[in-house]
């Protein structure tokens, strides 16, 4: 992958941009990549240079990225006025539900209509996704859609004034309780220890929601990078983005084994079950033979 500085913003010019239209609205979504598709939702204030790098790490572990773009200017670093005005817009927007427990945000419909989208283009046995802080939860919203077989969730933020609360209805909660159970599938999700928005007390309404289904990581404090653009620096005040912002891009470092647990479990889903019909029919020939 190219080195490309996380000081400046970042062209995106490597992705093809579309816009794309589902349940009656637009959005513009980049693409890149081959394999079977992953949704990478960004966090808060947009779509950085620290995100777009995670997608290109996703893309070069064998993926097409499907990048939406939800709030923000698009390959931005996240300044502190700019980021802090994406936010309050985001906080009373109609697609989200920043501050309300046991609810789904709106902008989850669209998000498995995209789901459907990349994975009949894509192909493969299903698609994966991963969610980050504002949009952290979103993966698990996305259960609802059959083609969803793996769901990352990125110190799930929401909502905002309860640090114990879930951000899903409670009865689509359940029915994505009982799919993980009768498919025999798995949620991963991760979390800084000292992080003020996604907190000790989330994780443990999530494990008793979903039991062993829910795989829930804590990195220590130390693990965060900090040297951090100004939105971090100012509002954030604390370690916080796993995977982006405060991944410290180092051999033998926390964040970057995090990384690569998500993209190898993106594999053994997506990549791994592709495989599995093929390895069946050589199996059923050779006991025929």
């Amino acid at each position: 992958m190219t080195e490309r500085s996380m000081k400046q913003d970042d062209p995106l010019d490597d992705f093809e941009h579309r816009h794309v239209t589902l349940e009656g609205i637009a959005k513009t979504v980049h693409r890149m990549g081959t394999g079977p598709a992953v949704i990478v939702m960004t966090e808060m204030p947009g779509i950085s240079p620290h995100v777009a790098r995670f997608s290109r790490w996703v893309r070069d572990a064998g993926f097409t990225v499907y990048m939406p773009s939800l709030f923000g200017r698009d390959g931005a670093v996240p300044g502190a006025k700019e980021g802090a005005e994406v936010f309050r817009r985001a906080c009373v927007s109609a697609e989200f539900r920043a501050f309300a427990a046991n609810e789904s945000s709106p902008a989850t419909r669209w998000l498995r209509a995209l789901a459907r989208l990349a994975h009949e283009e894509c192909g493969g046995p299903g698609v994966g996704a991963i969610g980050m802080c504002f949009t952290g939860n979103f993966a698990l919203s996305m259960m609802l859609e059959r083609s969803m077989l793996a769901p990352v969730l990125c110190q799930p933020a929401l909502p905002l004034d309860d640090p114990a609360g879930v951000e899903i209805a409670p009865g689509e909660l359940e029915i994505v309780r009982e799919r993980l159970e009768r498919e025999n599938l798995t949620v991963l999700a991760y979390r800084f220890e000292g992080d003020r928005f996604c907190t000790a007390q989330r994780f443990a309404a999530y494990a008793g929601a979903l039991g062993k289904r829910f795989v829930g990581r804590v990195l220590p404090d130390s693990a965060a990078n900090t040297d951090v653009a100004p939105f971090f620096a100012q509002h954030v005040g604390c370690p916080h983005s796993v995977v982006t912002a405060h991944l410290i891009d180092e051999a033998g470092q926390p964040t970057l084994a995090a990384r690569d647990e998500i993209l190898a479990f993106f594999a053994r889903r997506l990549h791994e079950l592709a495989r599995q019909p093929a390895l069946d029919d050589a199996t059923s020939s050779a006991s025929s033979t």
